[in-house]
């Protein structure tokens, strides 16, 4: 018998993580897009990347400390992990510097241009001496470095310059500098009409200000990232709240696992900085253009270049939220499935919002992972709370990066007199669900959401994410118990109707996959998630493989399973889908099961699946399953923005037939046509225009 667990089966999580940042540079390199949207690829790509050396460099470096040998199905070692991922960046970032220049190159036709101070004009230069003098002057921090002076602690992600510098009085006297830009000035300083001008090239123009005394023998700009991840020993914690703030702190303080430097950095430069830093030496990045991807941001968000981005396209609001109707009638009468950000996420804000301002709602109980700054649904959970209603919310302050966020609308709710819970000890609360409590006719009635998405209407526009709401019974109910078990004593936190990590969401998928796997070629899963780690479930999928069960899986990141490996996973078909919008729905269609659509909080991963609270809800309704499974099959079918996984863990971008399907674009103009005909067409024919809009692609 074939052993799957042969470590030859598996993708390092690692490395496919680098082959999905890798998929976002493509997007920056598509000479397709236009211009600035290819500078928002670049730009996320340098985000991704810095987040993926804070959190899972730094990992395997502990791993590694650890004296740790093995980790993951694919066998690697956490030094064989290091030097593949170091191999593997320092031969991109040529490709990412070229990609980054030519872009620019082609943006100064547009009318945008990056240059340093040396290539701006005397006029733009005097502005730049003035910016300098007003701007820079005040809130920079020139720090001498020697014998009397210690090293400063650079917090993560800090910028500036190293300086050497010579006595002016003494050329026999040279000493070294670091001037730290704060991140309270912009990456460049923008002189209108298009131009900008890399901040450290101003500052190296004016170090004589800021060492008087001193002339500049050469600088080079720097860069460092540190392990931001956060341990908290949450056993020890009377105060969870104070021990999160603390960490908070301790993140810009933790080991430094990065270094980036510019190209004017030598060897004596780098020796200096190195001394006093101790980054090892293939972990030290030297780039040829300025520094910070991420950065790019500020040209990317200028409104007097916005022709330059895709065509903008506002969610609407299908049948039955395009007419004002009371949203607790509405969903008396029928169960809603909706797709962000085709459909507006504005509903869901409704729901909140009209059960604060109900005298009917009893109660508003909901889980909040990123609800992201100025969030109208906290505000409204708040007004709940000061009239008087019970509020109840699961406020997870240790969703990674948003922690600090997070932290001010738990303090913010508490003070409105809500009930606030920060957490499962020992687990992270991922689960998106709302339940609404409210009488009527003597008696209460419940009305419920479930997401794959968090509860922000910002990235709600942008990121691609599946709602559910309904007034059943049977899903209402379990609600009510999965809030009890959030905020009581539970062993056991067994749903009826849902089903909850970490005990009953992984049990149940592997069960799925084996009933799929009994029926042998009639098997049919489609199953649409952000990744695939979990080593039982790919072990379940190739024997669904073997069995002849068509398996297409999308999966937008990480992939651990290798498919088209004869006798193990012929029958199994990855793609990975990147374009306007960020893919992050998890949805399920089991052919052969009574319920065969299901949608998620989850993805495949152990952390989702066993460390984690999430939820996984089938979806019964008749119309909502036919919408979902014709969105999976829609997406299976692209040939556009899909690229496909090739048995050695590489992807190939899908070549275009006659017909050409971007889901994306396909997806917008459907929902377009749609919200035109509900002024025209009754509902029965927008139910047939939808099935119709969606089986023609």
């Amino acid at each position: 018998m074939l052993n799957l667990k042969n470590p030859n089966l598996y993708n390092n999580r690692e490395l496919s993580w680098l082959q999905f940042n890798t998929r976002v540079l493509k997007q920056a390199q598509d000479e397709s897009l236009p211009l600035l949207e290819r500078l928002k690829f670049l730009a996320i790509y340098g985000t991704n990347l810095d987040e993926f050396y804070m959190i899972r460099v730094a990992g395997l470096k502990k791993l590694f400390s650890a004296g740790i040998i093995v980790s993951g199905a694919d066998r690697l070692t956490p030094l064989q992990q290091l030097r593949e991922i170091r191999k593997y960046l320092h031969q991109e970032q040529q490709v990412v510097e070229h990609c980054r220049s030519e872009i620019l190159k082609q943006l100064e036709k547009e009318g945008i241009f990056v240059k340093r101070y040396d290539e701006a004009t005397n006029q733009e230069k005097n502005k730049l001496n003035q910016y300098f003098n007003e701007n820079i002057y005040p809130v920079i921090i020139p720090i001498a470095v020697d014998a009397t002076h210690p090293f400063p602690h650079l917090n993560n992600l800090s910028f500036g310059l190293i300086v050497k510098l010579r006595d002016s009085d003494n050329d026999a006297i040279e000493r070294f500098g670091i001037i730290r830009v704060p991140r309270v000035l912009n990456r460049f300083v923008e002189l209108g009409n298009g131009v900008y001008v890399p901040i450290e090239s101003v500052v190296a123009k004016h170090v004589d200000e800021l060492f008087p005394g001193y002339d500049l023998i050469k600088y080079a700009s720097f860069r460092v990232t540190r392990n931001a991840d956060i341990a908290i020993e949450e056993e020890e914690a009377d105060d969870f709240m104070e021990i999160l703030e603390e960490g908070l702190k301790l993140r810009r303080k933790g080991e430094m696992v990065r270094l980036e430097v510019g190209s004017n950095a030598d060897d004596e430069i780098i020796n200096f900085f190195n001394r006093h830093t101790n980054v090892y030496k293939d972990d030290i990045y030297k780039f040829h253009t300025f520094l910070n991807l991420a950065s790019l941001w500020q040209i990317v968000n200028n409104k007097d270049f916005a022709h330059l981005l895709l065509p903008p396209f506002k969610p609407k609001n299908l049948p039955p939220f395009d007419n004002g109707d009371n949203i607790f009638a509405i969903l008396e009468k029928q169960d809603v499935f909706m797709y962000h950000p085709y459909e507006s996420f504005e509903p869901i804000v409704t729901l909140i919002q009209a059960a604060a301002k109900d005298p009917d709602v009893v109660s508003i109980k909901m889980t909040l992972y990123r609800s992201g700054t100025n969030s109208p649904i906290v505000k409204a959970l708040m007004d709940a709370s000061e009239s008087g209603k019970q509020v109840t919310v699961m406020v997870e302050l240790k969703a990674r990066f948003d922690e600090e966020n997070n932290l001010i609308w738990a303090k913010a709710l508490e003070k409105s007199g809500a009930h606030v819970i920060y957490g499962i000890q020992g687990f992270k609360v991922h689960a998106k669900a709302a339940l609404v409590t409210r009488r009527k006719n003597g008696k209460l009635k419940q009305y419920a959401h479930l997401g794959t998405g968090n509860y922000n209407p910002a990235t709600a526009k942008i990121y691609t994410d599946m709602s559910y709401m309904t007034s059943k019974d049977v899903v209402t109910n379990d609600l009510t118990r999965f809030f009890h078990f959030l905020t009581g004593f539970s062993k056991k936190g067994k749903l009826n109707e849902l089903y909850m990590a970490p005990s009953q969401i992984k049990p149940k998928l592997l069960s799925l996959i084996h009933n799929e796997t009994r029926q042998g070629s009639d098997g049919h899963i489609i199953a649409k998630v952000n990744s695939l780690v979990d080593d039982d479930v790919i072990r379940a999928l190739y024997k669904a493989s073997q069995a002849g069960v068509k398996v297409e899986l999308i999966v937008r990141g990480i992939c651990c399973l290798k498919p088209g490996i004869e006798g193990v996973s012929e029958n199994i078909r990855v793609i990975s889908i990147l374009g306007k919008y960020l893919e992050h729905a998890r949805a399920f269609y089991f052919k052969n099961d009574a319920s065969q659509v299901y949608i998620s909080s989850a993805d495949w991963m152990p952390r989702n699946l066993v460390r984690r609270i999430e939820l996984l809800t089938a979806v019964k309704d008749v119309d909502a399953q036919k919408k979902i499974i014709q969105i999976l099959k829609l997406q299976c079918s692209d040939n556009v923005l899909a690229h496909e996984l090739q048995s050695d863990g590489t992807y190939v971008k899908v070549k275009a037939s006659e017909r050409s399907i971007n889901n994306h674009k396909l997806l917008e103009d459907y929902v377009n046509r749609i919200a035109k005909a509900t002024r025209k067409e009754t509902s029965s024919h927008i139910k047939q225009l939808v099935e119709r809009l969606f089986i023609e692609s």
